[in-house]
């Protein structure tokens, strides 16, 4: 639908503007989506565990990144702009109308729950309570705040580093991503078939994270930034797939998609604000101080985490009830 309007309204006045638009509504949109996808999962797919149907699901998310822009820029060799964005369009109608068989043809009942009258607060401050109240959560914010300062800076200075830093071609710097892509597809299906403990999960995502980040910073040459590139790009993924278990487990299932909002938007937000302090540093300092002050950020985030909530460690079922009644006044 929203595909069709900006179309239409391309059609009537024209301009740029409305693919703008489109692709950031498609954007929210999106996001909600996946967050849906998350709360369904473990209910849907009981027989399997989380983590396995998580990497999976991410799979499917890693080909599309790949696969989208590649068919995109097939497409537009043949129709105009807005043509492809109409066939888009038809196809997300297809997929709508398939999950809607699908759910008819479901052998699974979803359980649903009241909602409150007052949908602007009282969601925020259930979700706040929760975060305040459990110590796993504010661990895994933690955590994901210094992981996404690593992936901001990386998005923010790659191409900078390899076509002006390195003085490779274009062509160099589309084979990286694509062997980012690769590398984070291989990395998801061995955490899809090996069952690995939590802790070994988070630590080993979270540490080569960092370490890809230094790598980055002091490599002398192209190699070695896109070894440290890769560590970044590959166990971003498996780092996701640590952070969105423990959520599943000491989060009240009533709260879940209200909690997991305002988790996401604190996860999200340092990757703005390192691309801000590329903007600002690396002029003055250099491109690489800036990416080995974040590594170095990092690092300090990670330590000071799991030693910090290092007494969060063994069962949560009296941080949830207490939780909950912080988030029920």
């Amino acid at each position: 639908m929203l595909c069709v309007l900006a179309m239409v309204l391309y059609a009537l006045f024209g301009g740029i503007g409305w693919l703008v638009v489109l692709s950031a509504l498609c954007g929210v949109l999106t996001t909600q989506g996946i967050m849906a996808r998350e709360v369904l999962m473990p209910h849907i797919f009981q027989h399997y565990s989380y983590t396995k149907t998580l990497s999976y699901s991410q799979i499917a998310d890693q080909s599309g990144l790949v696969l989208g822009p590649l068919v995109a820029a097939l497409i537009l060799e043949v129709w105009a702009w807005h043509w492809v964005v109409l066939w888009i369009a038809g196809l997300f109608l297809l997929a709508d109308l398939c999950m809607l068989a699908w759910q008819r043809l479901g052998r699974f009942k979803l359980e649903v729950f009241e909602q409150h009258q007052d949908i602007w607060l009282q969601p925020l401050r259930i979700a706040f309570g929760h975060i305040r109240g459990l110590a796993e959560l504010k661990k895994i914010i933690t955590l994901a705040v210094g992981v996404n300062l690593i992936v901001g800076v990386t998005l923010a200075t790659s191409a900078a580093m390899v076509i002006g830093e390195y003085s490779a071609g274009k062509d160099n710097y589309a084979g990286l991503q694509a062997a980012g892509a690769l590398t984070t597809i291989v990395i998801l299906f061995f955490l899809a078939r090996v069952v690995l403990p939590l802790r070994v999960l988070g630590g080993v995502g979270y540490s080569m994270i960092a370490i890809g980040a230094f790598i980055s910073a002091l490599s002398p040459n192209l190699m070695g930034y896109a070894l440290g590139f890769l560590l970044i790009v590959g166990f971003d993924k498996m780092f996701n797939v640590y952070m969105r278990t423990p959520r599943q487990r000491v989060i009240p299932p009533q709260d879940f998609g209200k909690t997991v909002g305002v988790i996401t938007l604190l996860n999200n937000m340092s990757q703005p604000l390192a691309g801000l302090l590329v903007a600002l540093l690396a002029a003055p300092l250099g491109t690489r101080q800036v990416i080995l002050m974040l590594a170095v950020l990092t690092s300090l985030l990670g330590a000071g985490a799991m030693w910090w909530f290092a007494k969060a460690r063994g069962p949560f079922s009296a941080s949830i009830v207490e939780a909950n009644r912080e988030a029920g006044k």
